[in-house]
């Protein structure tokens, strides 16, 4: 699947894919991604050989920038009637509530398997070292409710992928997606629609 690629889901789904692209053509021209930028830190093979591993820790150690990153994707998403802000863990987890409550919207965890009590509805995928799973509550979004998935980064997609399917095929949503280190480094969001 194609991160970068915006496909067309329906009339209401467009507008919101046309206002957050127009959002994150602005946000290229944005002073403070320098400094989130600046905050990135990139640590060579980790966690195996090969991996050039994007640490966001330096930028949750420092208020100003951290904000700066909220902020982003609050002015971003503030009245483009969002319901949910799905999480992916765990670093999806320090950004994604602040950005929930910011823009009046629900958070969602998306955990790991075997971290969520109940009743759960799961999706697999590759990473660059391994597979994985992601797990939802069943019932945490209803059908038709707008979702923006938001995790640090994009590295073989296979997460983001996972959290969309999840979210778009079992629930009828279209899902919105960003993450930190693609604001940092100028790139677009992701806009991702599903059927």
């Amino acid at each position: 699947m194609g991160e970068q690629e915006s496909e067309s889901g329906g009339g209401g789904v467009d507008m919101v894919t046309e206002q957050a692209a127009a959002a994150a053509a602005k946000d290229a021209l944005d002073p403070r991604l320098q400094g989130i930028s600046d905050a990135i830190r990139v640590v060579p093979h980790f966690p195996k050989p090969g991996i050039m591993f994007n640490d966001i820790t330096a930028l949750l150690l420092r208020p100003g920038v951290f904000k700066d990153a909220v902020d982003m994707f609050v002015e971003r998403y503030r009245g483009m009637a969002i319901a949910a802000v799905a999480g992916i863990e765990a670093r999806g987890f320090m950004f994604g509530p602040a950005i929930a409550l910011a823009i009046g919207a629900k958070f969602i965890p998306l955990r790991k398997p075997g971290k969520l009590p109940g009743e759960v509805i799961a999706e697999g995928y590759v990473l660059e070292y391994g597979t994985d799973c992601l797990e939802m509550h069943v019932g945490a979004i209803e059908p038709g409710e707008r979702v923006v998935v938001v995790d640090d980064l994009v590295a073989t997609g296979g997460t983001l992928s996972a959290a969309i399917r999840l979210i778009g095929e079992y629930m009828f949503v279209s899902p919105l997606a960003n993450n930190i280190v693609q604001i940092s480094f100028l790139k677009s969001s992701f806009i991702i629609n599903t059927p």
